[in-house]
């Protein structure tokens, strides 16, 4: 069995504005105080998945910096999507490119944004995953054990045990809700019988296109159609041609929400998908009076402040707690944490004012 993996690298976000812009999104930032996070994402994989077999799907502006940041990929690993169409044409676009090279090839699939811990724990629930996917051509998502009743996350009601694993025992999938609300998740943490959906997958890639196909022909037939461009001069075209007539959606609400071959691993390794600045004091060192900052910093008579200056500039507090102070791209951002949610609602005032050039 010859694993592939799929890394996720999309997204743009708006939450970690200035320091995550346009052109250098979240995953692209070295948001835990050591390699932007794509690269640590990829590092995860070591041993289980080699470069050659690691595919990163991005849009097509960053694909040059993703190669940049991940020298040890073949350039044609790093696909570039045209426009944003989900994630349903994503792993379509990267299940098509494994097949390639691999007509067996079972498919790791992997955000490029979140933090997870300790890597070996992580590596055998893929492996896991991906040999129950292998044997029994089903569709495995890995479900975290909630550790609290969060309404931000979407939530896998688990079933009957599908198949015991060395990693842990399979369970057949009952139903997916997406950002319950407070009262539901708080039954749903009682309950015991649901987990968190990380966006965390393994499958066969032929299998994935059967049930894409089967569930979502508009994106099937466009990705399908651009597959024997992928590695030629004719790529480019071909993706644009495809993502022009595809469909948007994400591969759960697609695929997995209505396929009858769905079964989730339990996991309980650590896991964040640092939605916001406040997630930052959770994995950066912090000083006596609980201050992080990526880039210099001198406190005083500051408490609990998240900082963040790019190119070695230094952050200087007095006398303020509960502060988010980021200093990048030429903007200079202070907001309490209890508001770090709206961070976007300032990137999307500035085209009304004519500050795209901020963004």
């Amino acid at each position: 069995m010859n694993i592939h993996a799929a890394v996720l690298a999309g997204g743009s976000g708006t939450r970690f504005w200035p320091a995550g812009t346009l052109d250098v999104p979240k995953q692209m930032l070295p948001l835990t105080g050591g390699e932007p996070l794509i690269c640590e994402t990829v590092a995860r994989l070591r041993g289980l998945v080699t470069p050659e077999r690691t595919f990163v799907v991005t849009g097509a502006r960053y694909a040059d910096r993703v190669r940049t940041l991940l020298p040890q990929l073949p350039r044609d690993n790093v696909l570039g999507e045209p426009r944003p169409r989900n994630t349903a044409a994503a792993c379509a676009l990267a299940a098509h490119r494994a097949l390639r090279d691999d007509a067996d090839a079972v498919m790791v699939v992997l955000p490029s944004d979140h933090v997870i811990a300790p890597d070996d724990e992580l590596r055998a629930q893929l492996l896991t995953a991906c040999e129950r996917a292998n044997a029994a051509r089903t569709l495995v998502t890995l479900g975290l054990t909630p550790r609290f009743a969060a309404t931000g996350y979407g939530w896998i009601e688990t079933g009957a045990a599908a198949a015991p694993g060395a990693g842990g025992e399979v369970r057949a999938v009952t139903r997916f809700t997406e950002k319950p609300d407070r009262e539901t998740a708080e039954a749903f943490l009682a309950g015991g019988g649901h987990l968190w959906n990380l966006g965390l997958f393994a499958w066969r890639a032929d299998v994935l296109l059967e049930e894409i196909a089967r569930h979502q022909p508009g994106v099937a037939a466009p990705l399908a159609a651009a597959a024997p461009a992928l590695g030629t001069a004719d790529e480019p075209a071909a993706l644009a041609a495809a993502f022009d007539a595809c469909t948007s959606i994400s591969i759960d609400h697609g695929v997995l929400e209505h396929s009858t071959r769905i079964e989730c691993l339990p996991c309980g390794f650590e896991w964040d998908d640092l939605g916001a600045f406040p997630a930052l004091l959770r994995h950066l060192p912090t000083d006596a009076d609980g201050n992080a900052a990526v880039g210099p910093l001198l406190a005083l008579d500051a408490r609990g402040c998240v900082a963040f200056s790019e190119d070695g500039d230094m952050t200087a507090l007095l006398g303020v707690s509960d502060l988010i102070v980021v200093h990048a791209n030429g903007v200079t951002l202070v907001a309490p944490l209890t508001r770090a949610e709206d961070v976007r609602r300032l990137v999307a005032e500035l085209a009304a004012r004519g500050l795209e050039r901020f963004r």
